[in-house]
């Protein structure tokens, strides 16, 4: 028999998945993918919330962001995370228009410059600048010294302005 789902935890839920998918859509660039890291991190939390026995959590936001950006690295290592489909159907030609609207255009290149980043790179840039968390909240969510924080924050810009200038 499944369980009802407690209150607290559904609230929680509700609360945080708008911020959740938010970071995911960024880390991941695709909305399906990202909604199921949301879906993850939410189920990890879940177990992590009711276990019975282990300290409570103080900050179950902040564990939550943790989490969703360790589960995205952790997946990226995967060998299946590199597979890509074909960019175009057979048989079908290509449907999509072009949007030439500012903000179309450079949330685009943010998408395909973040893509190119390797996945801490990333994590890192979207947790430091999109999220704004101080160098010492992305070292602590990490697992990183707060040094390899700012250098890879710094390379990572770089490379990602260079994307940008092409």
């Amino acid at each position: 028999m499944i369980e009802p789902v407690p209150d607290s935890f559904d609230a929680f839920a509700r609360s945080q998945a708008p911020q959740l998918y938010r970071a995911a859509w960024l880390l991941c660039g695709e909305r399906t993918q990202a909604e199921d890291l949301v879906q993850e991190t939410l189920a990890k939390v879940y177990v992590r919330m009711h276990r019975r026995l282990g300290p409570r959590l103080d900050n179950p936001a902040a564990y939550a962001h943790t989490v969703l950006t360790r589960t995205f690295i952790s997946s990226r290592r995967r060998r299946s995370s590199t597979e890509t489909p074909y960019a175009d159907l057979p048989g079908l030609g290509s449907a999509a228009t072009a949007d030439h609207a500012e903000a179309t255009d450079l949330r685009l290149a943010l998408t395909e410059a973040l893509a190119g980043l390797a996945p801490v790179d990333r994590a890192v840039v979207v947790l430091r600048h999109l999220e704004d968390l101080s160098v010492e909240e992305v070292a602590e969510v990490l697992g990183l010294s707060p040094g390899a924080v700012r250098n890879r924050s710094m390379r990572a810009l770089a490379r990602m302005r260079e994307e940008v200038a092409r």
